[in-house]
């Protein structure tokens, strides 16, 4: 066993750590300036000093923003020319959508442009009955006259969606392989192969995604991969998923859709790995960056999963708002992000009122104390005129920070306010935008928010944790170790992770056990054959059962974990459907039918076990870290008080720090209120709670 390498890319940060898995210990943590234009400069950069440093690097798990970003329009990542084959009469439901409308009063509200344009979408004279049964198959003639008009548009990339494919995908798997015949070098995409669920307007637009993601996540990449065989040829190349697992780059580039929230997930990730080692179960993930903040919940010791997502949508409040984006059917840990980190853009709006975000500034030129262009005042340039920052250097002298350039691009920022004022004004705002989402995924789920750990990481989520945990009631925060860089160690803690399922749509009534059983053989099977390829140990593969199912007439289904090959007949299937709903909403109906609408399974295999290593000193007295002092303001007491400055490199476990006071390191500043108190427990991680 040799080395394992996370690299998360940020908005402003590139964040690296490498275990060495023989020591069990971390021999190298690194935070870089994003690029983010080209992200792989950045990566190769440091990924290039590291090689040379490590010879035994075996594995290299990567998180990436490309495809949030190029679906949110970002400069060089245009949107490819993409066509779109569809059943007679069905090209419009692209745009149709759903009657969901995000600004209900809204007369001049717009839904969001279609992806793949009219003139663009092309329809062949094919159907599928109800039943899944052919009544009638697609023509050659007319699939070579779409094959020529999709030649002369010049598109990149082709989604195929038949309607009713999901009962019966003959008809789509037919025309995919008559346009791999026929369109050498495109991207083609059949729904069948990443959403085979009912519901045509989800399923097309999921395909869709998909499609238009392929040319440049493939690209980005093929690109990487082979930067990264140049350096580390021996290193096998993971990425992170929305859902929180891992895989190849050859399944991902086969069904990009799933690595959409692809960095927001290490994060999560990594609070369920040390709330594993520390015995904890309910936590309240907070990631603070510099460009957004993210929240998450950990509950039972597992991540919320949603199965219905937005991407490229409009967020208020945390919230993304429905309807305002493009659906994508597929596991996401659920989050609630906001645009709030430590490069945002403290700005004046014409009324005069203090504005916090949403644009940063980023990493080029980032917050105005950093020296390096920035004009325009951030969260983190008040956080230096509060004295939280002091004057001296980040990043182990990488990025000098002086205080001067932090009060003058306020003064000139925030005209009529001292920078002082705005400062706290700053702060106060962003404080309360960043409490908002840890709501929404609390209380807003039924949660009590006194009942978590407040888990605060990223380079600036320490900074605001007691204030966020006074807010809500919280009385304990755990402030991780390597908490700037904590989002890259998720990512070398996880496991390879793959969803199957299948359209059922049968109710329970007159349905046999055997029957679901064999669907659930099926699924195991064809998860088994993915992971051997993959190289993974059959032995360590775990395969979890679910259903969707609902009341039969209802709208919508619950996720409900099965042990179908442990039950005796479907009765016991139908009392864990009702169990759930009596779970999720109060009640049940059980003299109500069942449908099952559709059979899934999720398959976890084992990349590396990784553990962390306990501390061998103990002492409760700090001092040896204690480097000196400074005034600093607080909100809990609005007003500057003399604080202890710590090196937190040099607190060891058993370490107790009564606020107020700031611990220092290479990757995040921590911010321990009057009335808290900090304890190191015996892996480096501090405790913080109330007195």
């Amino acid at each position: 066993m040799g080395k394992i390498v996370g690299v998360d890319i940020g908005g402003t940060f590139t964040d690296f750590v490498v275990f060495d898995k023989n020591r069990g210990i971390f021999v190298s943590k690194i935070k870089a300036l994003s690029t983010p234009r080209r992200p792989q400069k950045a990566v190769m950069r440091v990924l290039s000093k590291i090689s040379k440093e490590y010879q035994d690097i075996d594995v290299i798990v990567h998180a990436t923003t490309i495809a949030t970003n190029t679906l949110l329009g970002q400069v060089g990542l245009e949107i490819p020319r993409t066509a779109l084959i569809t059943t007679k009469g069905f090209r419009d439901i692209l745009e149709i959508g759903r009657q969901r409308r995000p600004s209900l009063y809204d007369l001049f509200f717009e839904k969001p442009k279609p992806l793949i344009p009219r003139r663009f979408r092309f329809e062949v004279n094919e159907r599928v009955d109800g039943e899944g049964r052919i009544l009638r198959k697609p023509s050659e003639k007319e699939l070579l006259e779409i094959v020529d008009k999709i030649l002369r548009a010049g598109s990149l990339s082709v989604a195929i969606c038949f309607i009713n494919s999901y009962l019966n995908n003959e008809n789509e798997a037919y025309v995919k392989k008559f346009l791999e015949r026929h369109l050498k070098g495109k991207f083609i995409c059949a729904s069948y192969e990443v959403d085979n669920q009912y519901r045509e307007y989800e399923r097309m637009s999921t395909t869709v995604v998909n499609a238009v993601l392929m040319p440049i996540v493939t690209e980005y990449l093929t690109e990487l991969e082979k930067s990264i065989e140049q350096v580390i040829p021996r290193a096998k190349f993971l990425i992170m998923k929305s859902d929180g697992g891992v895989s190849e780059s050859r399944f991902i580039a086969k069904r990009p859709a799933t690595i959409i929230e692809s960095g927001p997930a290490a994060g999560v990730m990594a609070t369920r790995f040390l709330g594993s080692i520390l015995g904890l179960t309910e936590l309240l993930s907070f990631d603070m960056g510099g460009t957004t903040a993210k929240a998450g919940t950990i509950i039972g010791g597992e991540p919320t999963i949603t199965t219905e997502y937005e991407v490229g949508g409009k967020v208020h409040a945390g919230r993304i708002i429905k309807g305002s984006g493009y659906p994508v059917r597929y596991s996401f840990i659920d989050l609630a992000e906001v645009s709030s980190g430590g490069g945002s853009i403290v700005w004046v709006d014409e009324a005069g009122g203090l504005r916090v975000g949403p644009l940063s500034a980023g990493s080029d030129p980032g917050p105005a104390c950093y020296g390096r262009g920035g004009d325009r005042p951030t969260i983190t340039d008040a956080h230096m005129v509060l004295g939280r920052i002091g004057d001296g250097f980040l990043l182990g002298g990488e990025i000098k920070v002086e205080k001067w350039l932090a009060e003058k691009a306020f003064r000139r920022g925030v005209d009529m306010m001292d920078p002082i004022e705005a400062s706290i004004g700053a702060i106060k705002i962003a404080n309360s935008t960043m409490a908002k989402i840890l709501r929404i995924v609390t209380i807003e789920r039924g949660l009590d928010p006194r009942d978590f750990v407040l888990t605060a990481f990223g380079g600036a989520g320490p900074m605001h944790a007691c204030a966020l945990a006074g807010d809500l009631g919280i009385r304990r925060i755990l402030i991780p170790v390597f908490s700037g860089l904590f989002s890259a160690l998720g990512l070398i803690a996880t496991d390879y992770r793959h969803v199957y399922y299948r359209s059922f749509m049968r109710k329970t009534s007159g349905l046999e056990l055997d029957e679901l059983i064999d669907v659930f053989d099926d699924l195991h099977r064809e998860a088994m054959k993915d992971f051997s390829e993959l190289g993974v140990n059959p032995n360590t593969v775990v395969l979890r059962d679910y259903l969707d199912a609902r009341y039969y007439g209802q709208g919508y289904e619950l996720l409900v974990p099965v042990d179908p090959m442990g039950m005796r007949s479907i009765e016991e299937v139908e009392r864990a459907f009702h169990d759930m709903h009596r779970r999720v909403y109060g009640y049940a109906m059980e003299d109500f039918e069942v449908e099952i609408v559709n059979v899934r399974v999720e398959a976890i295999g084992v990349v590396s076990r990784i553990t962390l290593r306990k501390m061998e000193k103990f002492k409760e007295d700090p001092s040896s870290a204690h480097v000196g002092c400074r005034e600093v303001y607080f909100e809990s007491v609005d007003s500057f008080v003399v604080s202890n400055i710590y090196r937190r490199e040099k607190l060891v476990w058993g370490n107790i720090i009564e606020g107020p006071a700031i611990i220092e390191s290479y990757d995040s500043t921590i911010v321990i209120e009057p009335g808290w108190i900090g304890r190191v427990d015996e892996y480096g991680n501090i405790v913080v709670e109330r007195e």
